[in-house]
């Protein structure tokens, strides 16, 4: 017997059966993410389905629906959209399995695994026409949004500071970098949470790309900064070394970029810090607001990236200092 738990739950069984005339043998919760959306896994017989549940007057279908179309056009692994229900907010996908990148990730499984990722993400940026696909500009206003998740959640609801104006200066200072960096380069298709609990390890076609409904155009960097310093998993130096090098000259190859790797890594670097001050700010929000407090151990981790980095970086002493003497001891205290 299949019992649900809420009236969403029962919704999407009704509609399962009585709409679809799916014979449904298990129904089970497959995963949740940082947005309001759910995800059930549906067992017919032999075949498995992945049910997206988006409550419409919280999430709208009509983005993922939309971006769905457009990866799979650029000849990326998406999963198909089997059945829709956008009145209610449900989609019946194709299922690619429980297993992510960051289940299989390891010392001798990484550079097979993102040079897999990272080619998937090179389609995406070649075979997307940013002209004609109609998704929205990761412009400054967004930029600066995304940055004043950092203070306004992290700094001042998480860690409880209060920042005077010489503070203030600096973190508008560092921002105005960070945002100024994105902007002048090459802009393209941005998945926009290119990670490695996005990217299901699957047996063809791998990776699959999964999470993809916030895709933007924007900086060329972005995703593979996401993915090669990722919030969940992290590595030396000299392994994003040795995946980035062969990322970038591709991209020099296809003339997507024409700067030196110096300047290229300048971007990348600036903007993981972007990425990274916005991710740990969104972590703080889903602890406050959503009461999702798993996201808190990933902080330190993300924090880290932001304070080496900025070490590299005459322009952001100022901002490394304060990262050191103030946010990262205050931070200690709440984590």
């Amino acid at each position: 017997m299949i019992t649900a738990s809420d009236d969403r739950e029962k919704a999407i069984l009704h509609w399962l059966t009585n709409d679809l005339n799916l014979k449904i043998t298990q129904f089970k919760p497959a995963s949740s993410d940082a947005s309001f959306r759910r995800y059930f896994r549906v067992h017919q017989q032999q075949d498995t389905y992945i049910v997206m549940d988006a409550p419409p007057d919280k999430e709208d279908t009509a983005p993922f629906i939309k971006v769905a179309q457009l990866f799979s056009q650029a000849q990326v692994n998406v999963p198909q959209i089997i059945q829709k229900n956008t009145e209610q907010g449900f989609l019946l996908l194709e299922d690619f399995g429980a297993e992510c990148l960051l289940d299989c990730l390891n010392n001798n499984t990484v550079d097979h695994l993102y040079k897999g990722a990272l080619d998937s993400l090179f389609m995406l940026q070649t075979n997307v026409d940013i002209k004609t696909c109609a998704l929205p500009q990761y412009n400054a206003d967004l930029l600066q949004r995304e940055l004043h998740l950092f203070s306004d959640w992290f700094l001042k609801q998480q860690c409880k500071l209060i920042l005077n104006s010489a503070e203030q200066a600096i973190l508008t200072k560092s921002n105005k970098l960070f945002i100024a960096s994105a902007l002048q380069q090459t802009q393209v298709c941005v998945h926009r949470d290119y990670h490695s609990r996005n990217l299901m390890h699957i047996s063809i076609d791998n990776p699959g790309i999964i999470d993809f409904q916030d895709a933007v155009i924007g900086p060329i960097t972005y995703d593979a900064v996401s993915l090669l310093r990722d919030c969940y998993i992290s590595w030396s130096d000299t392994q994003i070394e040795n995946s980035l090098k062969p990322y970038y000259l591709k991209l020099i190859k296809a003339q997507l970029i024409t700067c030196a790797y110096p300047q290229f890594k300048r971007d990348f670097d600036l903007m993981g810090m972007q990425r990274h001050l916005k991710a740990i700010g969104i972590f703080s929000r889903l602890n406050i607001r959503d009461s999702k407090n798993a996201y808190l151990k990933d902080i330190p981790r993300t924090l880290n990236y932001v304070i080496t980095i900025s070490a590299n970086y005459p322009e952001l002493q100022e901002f490394h200092d304060f990262l050191v003497n103030k946010a990262l001891p205050a931070s200690q205290h709440v984590l």
